[in-house]
């Protein structure tokens, strides 16, 4: 089986990260949940819409290495190794930030991968087979030239694109529950890597 896997809040967890930036900048009280849409929410309240997205692009470039995998990512990626399916990472990323120094996030995200997706000195997913595309419109087209079976992603918007390839199974990964009104039809919904596995296995 070809497995794609989205990157951004999929593979990795930014909660932590961003919940530090933003009370090193002083622009959240201490009070807001550990949490990056409650960070984001509070920022956008408050018309702090640039320091959000300018929080993004360091986050994403200069402290990308501060970020965290999700709980039982590696696990997965191990077993799905070990079983024989083929693992591609499909993310739809700018190549530099909106606003703020122009780090370059796609090489950030590979140096993250190369650090945290790896066992025993060895990656887990091909460095050949990571894909960093500008717009959601490539990224749409990546996963149906890479013929993937299944696609894993955080986003509804994505899964239920009118460009999403029909002979893909649509898994959304939701760990905090937050899409369970908007996924209908034939997409799987699981709320942690095991939880995929448990679903790949039965």
């Amino acid at each position: 089986m070809r497995i794609g896997l989205d990157f951004d809040n999929t593979i990795v967890s930014y909660d932590a990260i961003f919940h530090k930036v933003a009370l090193e900048l002083g622009v959240i009280p201490q009070g807001i949940s550990v949490n990056k849409v409650a960070v984001r929410d509070h920022l956008r309240a408050e018309r702090s819409e640039s320091v959000w997205t300018e929080m993004q692009g360091t986050v994403y470039g200069a402290r990308m290495d501060e970020a965290i995998a999700y709980p039982g990512v590696t696990k997965f990626l191990g077993w799905a190794t070990d079983a024989g399916h083929e693992l591609a990472i499909i993310s739809h990323k700018t190549r530099h930030p909106f606003l703020g120094p122009k780090y370059d996030l796609h090489v950030s995200a590979q140096k993250w991968i190369d650090a945290h997706l790896c066992l025993d000195g060895k990656p887990l997913v091909s460095p050949q087979q990571v894909y960093f595309e500008l717009t959601k419109e490539e990224k749409l087209t990546r996963i149906s030239r890479f013929g993937c079976d299944l696609f894993v992603d955080d986003l509804p918007e994505i899964l239920l694109a009118d460009g999403f390839p029909t002979a893909t199974q649509r898994v959304l990964f939701d760990p905090e529950g937050n899409h369970e009104s908007e996924m209908v039809g034939d997409p799987v919904r699981v709320r942690s890597w095991d939880e995929l596995a448990r679903w790949l296995r039965a």
